[in-house]
């Protein structure tokens, strides 16, 4: 991935509406990368979607933490410093996570297509 201040244009208003959605996760609750990619109308940008999270640690007030994989594994915790910082994240807003993965994934799991009303 290139240097974000490198990238397009439209790369960047792609990450902008990805932190939008992500700034609207609501404290105790997780999204995953394709179903804020499914909320943005680009159903197949999920490593995209995944791109913008490793960039959003450049930005103030995106909670990074809160976007996990479709299983609920914390595939972007290589991106904290340090690494434990997201499980650590959402330990502290209730949510349990073992070897990795949320506990109870589906019940802590917020669809930005149904909550947003898209």
């Amino acid at each position: 991935m290139k240097n974000f201040e490198t990238v397009s244009e439209q790369t960047k208003d792609f990450f902008q509406r990805v932190f939008e959605i992500t700034r609207l996760i609501p404290e105790g609750r997780v999204t995953s990368y394709g179903a804020i990619a499914k909320a943005l109308g680009a159903a197949k940008s999920s490593r995209m979607v995944g791109w913008a999270m490793n960039a959003s640690h450049r930005e103030k007030n995106i909670p990074a933490h809160r976007v996990v994989n479709r299983n609920g594994v914390l595939t972007g915790k290589m991106h904290f410093n340090p690494p434990e910082a997201m499980q650590e994240r959402l330990e502290k807003e209730g949510i349990q996570v073992i070897d990795d993965k949320i506990v109870n994934f589906k019940a802590h799991f917020w669809d930005p297509q149904i909550e947003l009303g898209q």
